[in-house]
């Protein structure tokens, strides 16, 4: 148990740093032994950006790596492998380590792409010159060493790099060596953002088959990414990998912090009276049925003197969940809102990504947006085919900022902001004539025509979605039983004292401007004859402004 205060890790990804210069470390050394006690060939391990996936796989490198054993051996003294017996601590300093990461490897086209793995493994072998000189390596061998360090070396040599660093040390060494992949997929990642994907695919295909398939001079290896790229596509034919993702019980609390972690940390910083906050903004997500916490944002709560902050979505933005709303149907958008008012959505789990679906596949995009930390699972279930559905939701209010953000921009259009808060406010105060002009002016700079191809699904998308604003003053139901029917929207306020809203909605769009009214007066008298304000009168709301609402593409009108 630490006793002392020490300065948070922000940044800090190289365990040796960590552990020389006193950080503040959560002892996750455990993971060395449950490797040592039984690991597979190779290991994927799959978690959201900024969940310490370098620094675990750094740890690693000091244990086992050969390379100044008996020094590296002192920054393991006290901690949990030490603990666990000389049997385990055997094991440090055994052998030699390959440790490379791949996440600044990305770039906006393919030929700079490529350009790119030239230079990083040429620097990468840079480190390795002391096999050029080695007895136990062919002049065969040695020419190949310097085509790729003096960046001389063709694409199809370039894909044997890491296969054939992994036979050098072997011979020199007459050893194994284990290999230490960094997120694998960033690459990936980029490709697919700047449209050469197969390219990619292609070449990470041939860079890892060749040092991971049928390698018979590795010892094994343990690989981080985001997400699992689907084993067709680059881990074809590869039977010796265990892919240990968000869903997977094995290792499921050794990347991120759990509850225990958490409340020490808090503990050995005097700030444990921020623990209840601290639970809704930061844990939230499930790993392997672990409750997790976002390392990176708690580390930072800490160092930046307890203030609350989307410290995580803050590191680089939210280019995946930009991406992927980009080209959602309108059942995908109104499924989205729907997070936003934390609400679940379901979706059938493949975990097996395969990128060019993510855009088309409503499966695909809910497992990336799960994979990349945006989405928890709150309950799994098989099919009678035996297929898996998840259940999901928003983890946290740090990752419920991100899609305030996101999906708002996608809805309304970056920097409309003060112009919804306007327009709610005149819904909430009952300012019908208000309420319809800025409406109105929302329509016409956001909605398309093509937009409306399915009218009233669209609409409520629309509607449910600019409510987004509202969360914390409101509970905004959708499609709820009331009375005897089902209401469009409705807004519970949490203050009793505030008036409700509720809105029925009508589209209709080839409808001649001056039918519209009418059309909106029939949705208003819908309100009236479902008796939908019952709901509202059994929770003691004392004043419910009432909405009919009828749009006509990029047109609309209110009654009240």
């Amino acid at each position: 148990m630490q006793t002392k205060k020490k300065t948070m890790p922000v940044g800090v990804d190289n365990f040796k740093d960590l552990i020389a210069k006193n950080y503040y470390f959560v002892d996750k050394t455990r993971f060395i032994k449950e490797l040592i006690d039984g690991h597979s060939a190779v290991t994927l391990l799959t978690r959201p950006r900024r969940f310490g996936k370098t620094l675990t796989l750094s740890m690693l490198r000091y244990f086992f790596t050969l390379e100044k054993a008996e020094e590296n051996r002192a920054l393991f003294a006290g901690l949990d492998i030490e603990k666990a017996g000389e049997e385990y601590m055997q094991a440090q300093g055994s052998r030699p380590v390959i440790f490379l990461s791949l996440k600044e490897v990305q770039q906006a086209t393919w030929a700079k792409e490529l350009d790119s793995f030239g230079l990083f493994l040429s620097g990468f072998y840079q480190d390795y010159l002391f096999l050029r000189e080695s007895a136990a390596l062919s002049s065969m061998d040695r020419k190949y060493f310097s085509a790729v360090w003096q960046r001389q070396a063709s694409q199809t040599e370039l894909e044997l790099a890491i296969a054939n660093l992994c036979h050098y040390l072997y011979l020199h060494y007459g050893q194994k060596p284990l290999l230490l992949l960094d997120e694998y997929d960033a690459p990936i990642i980029a490709a697919w953002e700047h449209g050469y994907y197969s390219n990619c695919i292609l070449f990470m295909k041939r860079l890892l088959g060749a040092a991971l398939k049928t390698n018979d001079y590795l010892d094994f290896a343990v690989l981080t990414g985001v997400s699992r790229v689907s084993k067709e596509s680059i881990f074809s034919d590869l039977n010796n990998l265990d892919v240990c993702t968000v869903l997977s019980l094995p290792y499921n609390d050794i990347l991120g912090f759990t509850t225990a972690e958490v409340t020490q940390l808090m503990q050995d910083n005097g700030v444990q009276d921020n623990l209840a906050e601290l639970k809704k903004w930061y844990d939230g997500y499930n790993f392997g049925g672990v409750e997790i916490y976002n390392p990176w944002s708690v580390i930072n709560f800490v160092k930046h003197g307890c203030v609350f902050g989307a410290y995580w979505l803050n590191t680089s933005g939210n280019v995946i969940l930009r991406r992927l709303l980009k080209n959602v149907d309108n059942e995908r958008r109104e499924e989205l809102v729907r997070l936003l008012h934390l609400e679940t959505v379901t979706a059938k789990i493949d975990e097996g990504v395969i990128y060019s679906d993510i855009e088309r596949s409503p499966n695909a995009l809910y497992m990336m947006l799960l994979t990349t930390g945006y989405l928890k699972v709150t309950k799994r279930y098989q099919d009678r085919r035996l297929k898996w559905w998840c259940e999901l939701m928003v983890p946290n209010r740090e990752v419920l900022q991100a899609y305030e953000d996101e999906v708002l921009g996608h809805i309304a259009g970056e920097g409309r902001d003060a112009l919804l808060e306007k327009m709610l406010k005149a819904m909430v105060e009952g300012k019908v004539i208000r309420f319809q002009e800025l409406l109105r002016k929302i329509l016409r700079e956001i909605v398309s025509y093509h937009d409306t191809a399915e009218p009233e699904s669209f609409y409520h998308g629309l509607m449910l979605g600019l409510t987004v604003l509202m969360e914390g003053e409101y509970r905004i139901e959708s499609n709820r039983e009331s009375g005897y029917g089902r209401f469009d929207l409705a807004f519970f306020p949490i203050n009793k004292n505030s008036p409700g809203v509720i809105l029925e909605l009508k589209a209709a769009p080839k409808t001649p401007e001056e039918e519209l009214m009418k059309l909106a007066e029939k949705a208003l008298a819908q309100i009236d004859d479902k008796e939908y304000i019952a709901e509202f009168e059994h929770q003691g709301v004392k004043e419910v402004w009432r909405y009919g609402v009828a749009f006509g593409g990029k047109k609309v009108a209110l009654a009240m």
